[in-house]
């Protein structure tokens, strides 16, 4: 594996007593986008603190191309980084100048200044903006100048926490296409923080789980969202659907597991006797009439009472009753129209 540009290794923060963040060990890798998700109030502020080299930890060890960083080094590598906060902290200023601020800071000439600036007011759709002032901007226009004094320094490391909760939906989706897209083209290494599990899954080519101030899981963005470690992380990344199970026996690979209310194939290396956790996303549940017959190849299919029937934005959520256990659906609304008995297939 290719060298990490920033590590964490045994960090621990404490205040007055408590242990507010504990990560025993973290690393992003250049040109990659890390999704740090978790609940408000986990840490994850904190932890993007400890990143940008803005918080000592109580103890632990910081590495910055596999070098410690040390109190004396600290302020040149932060110069190498970029932060982009919930809130745009922006000056009664320009747009143009808000943008540039960093830039003169560092001590740059107008024109060269001019020549960074001026492209990314372009990539972002805010140059007609230039001469605006900052207060009269909206929320998503300040974010996008924030993203753009940002970029214009060309960072090692991009640090953006939260940058889209204040936004409305139609604003908060167009930025977030325009950052993906600009992402993926620049490659710039970003650590990305999010309560909302959308934007994880969108950005980010690992995701990190961050729950009560501990890592639960770090991997792929698919691998975190399909196959979660423990039942806090399912819970998190929107699997509502949890059957504890025992498994019978284990043949070629597909193991047969009991559970309340029925018994389902899954694959996997498992044992006979061991307790498994079923975890379906309602998205990957369809529903449909009893004796209905699926033409699909489907291991899981299990009788199940329809309960009730909520609007959920763009589909319809179906709560259903299996046995013991409480079942959700997610369903397009072309299939509204549903018996009060179904056979449900994942």
């Amino acid at each position: 594996m290719a060298e990490a540009l920033l590590s964490l290794h045994g960090i621990r923060v404490r205040y007055d007593e408590p242990t507010v963040l504990e990560v025993d060990s973290l690393a992003v890798y250049p040109g990659e986008v890390l999704a740090v998700m978790g609940p408000n109030g986990a840490g994850k502020s904190t932890l993007l603190r400890l990143m940008g080299l803005l918080q000592q930890p109580t103890q632990g060890k910081i590495y910055f191309h596999d070098r410690e960083v040390s109190p004396t080094d600290g302020l040149s590598i932060r110069r190498r980084m970029a932060s982009v906060f919930q809130e745009p902290l922006l000056l009664n200023a320009s747009v143009y100048d808000n943008a540039a601020l960093g830039l003169k800071l560092r001590g740059l000439d107008g024109r060269t200044i001019e020549q960074r600036i001026n492209p990314w007011l372009t990539r972002l759709g805010i140059e007609h903006l230039a001469s605006r002032q900052a207060r009269s901007l909206s929320g998503g226009e300040a974010q996008r100048t924030s993203l753009v004094r940002a970029l214009a320094l060309d960072p090692e490391l991009l640090l953006l926490d939260e940058p889209f909760s204040p936004l409305d939906p139609p604003t908060r989706e167009g930025l977030l296409l325009d950052l993906e897209r600009i992402l993926r083209e620049t490659g710039i290494t970003t650590v990305f923080v999010t309560h909302d599990r959308d934007e994880a899954f969108m950005l980010g080519d690992r995701v990190a789980v961050l729950i009560a101030g501990k890592i639960h899981q770090v991997g792929a963005a698919a691998e975190v969202f399909l196959r979660p470690v423990n039942e806090a992380v399912a819970h998190f990344v929107g699997i509502d659907t949890k059957l504890s199970g025992v498994v019978e026996t284990v043949n070629e690979g597909w193991a047969q597991v009991r559970f309340n209310g029925g018994c389902v194939e899954v694959c996997g290396d498992f044992q006979a006797g061991e307790h498994l956790l079923l975890c379906l996303r309602p998205e990957d549940i369809t529903l449909g009439a009893p004796g209905e017959d699926f033409e699909s190849s489907a291991r899981i299919r299990l009788i199940a009472k329809l309960v009730k029937i909520i609007p959920w934005g763009a589909h319809y959520r179906a709560e259903l009753a299996c046995g013991d256990n409480r079942l959700v659906a997610l369903i397009t609304r072309p299939s509204r129209a549903l018996p009060s008995r179904a056979g449900m297939r994942r």
